[in-house]
């Protein structure tokens, strides 16, 4: 087995273009235009400091090559590694910030997650345009709102095609993800089917629950310091949660956000030991 340590940095003059910088051992670096090029095989593993979208498919061919694929949780614990090393601000350094770094800080890939990673941060894209569009919609006249009023159709009727597609790629690749959907009652609630979507795709079922909680920001900020979570699956699950009480988001509580994502951790919790417990054939 082989280990890889990869940084993943912008190139251009509008940094739209990504370069990736791998290492062996931390003394002999090499450059990669995309992970296909990188030259591991089937039991060696890949680490890296994070995937871009644009890179999708290049992950998806190391994992199909038996490549094992894990990615940092947290991109601050390399300048947080970086300068408690004294290493500089360069792509080498940051890979021997990253090798430094304990592996409980890394998930494991799947191609499940990032087919469905690439389709949720289109949603959320879509979904961000759309919520500008109604900022403006409601700050402007009438007249000017006609103008505005065929494009946030436009965008709602993007959103919901994709949306019911996030739902059907997930009930094919998680089973968990239809037993939840009659479970919360979500068949009519496509929004919710959604949302349920995204967040199953983020957790890690074998984490506790009090980690998982701790994800979505469902704890209480130490006094002094800054509230670290993932805002976007807090919206995610703020979305759910309304569409399974039948409640408006102005009426939403943490206690029911909590209820809502524990049932939900508990199924994909037995849909894991589930698998784990069937006896390899042959």
């Amino acid at each position: 087995m082989v280990l890889y340590y990869c940084d993943v940095h912008r190139t251009g003059k509008n940094g739209e273009g990504f370069r990736i910088t791998y290492t062996l051992d931390g003394l002999t670096f090499r450059h990669a235009e995309g992970f296909g090029e990188i030259p591991a095989g089937a039991g060696d593993r890949v680490f890296i400091d994070t995937i871009p979208l644009q890179h999708t498919d290049g992950v998806i061919e190391l994992l199909r090559r038996g490549v094992e694929i894990y990615y940092l949780r947290r991109l601050t614990l390399i300048a947080r590694k970086r300068e408690e090393l004294k290493l500089p601000k360069t792509a080498r350094g940051d890979i021997k910030a990253l090798m430094a770094i304990d592996g409980k800080w890394f998930r494991r890939v799947t191609e499940d997650f990032l087919v469905m990673r690439r389709m949720v941060v289109t949603y959320r894209s879509l979904m961000g345009t759309h919520q500008q569009f109604m900022n403006k919609y409601r700050a402007v006249s009438e007249e000017e709102r006609r103008v505005l009023r065929p494009v946030v159709k436009a965008l709602e009727q993007q959103m919901d095609e994709l949306a019911e597609r996030i739902a059907e790629e997930a009930g094919r690749r998680y089973p968990a993800y239809n037993r939840l959907v009659e479970e919360l009652k979500l068949h009519d609630s496509l929004t919710g089917r959604e949302a349920l979507a995204e967040i199953i795709v983020y957790i890690d079922p074998s984490k506790r629950f009090r980690k998982t909680a701790n994800l979505m920001g469902l704890f209480k900020p130490i006094h002094g310091k800054k509230k670290i979570y993932d805002g976007r699956l807090r919206q995610a699950l703020q979305r759910l949660t309304a569409s399974v009480n039948g409640i408006s988001p102005f009426q939403l509580t943490a206690r029911l956000e909590k209820q809502t994502l524990f049932k939900v951790w508990m199924v994909l919790g037995r849909e894991a030991r589930g698998r784990l417990a069937v006896p390899a054939q042959g």
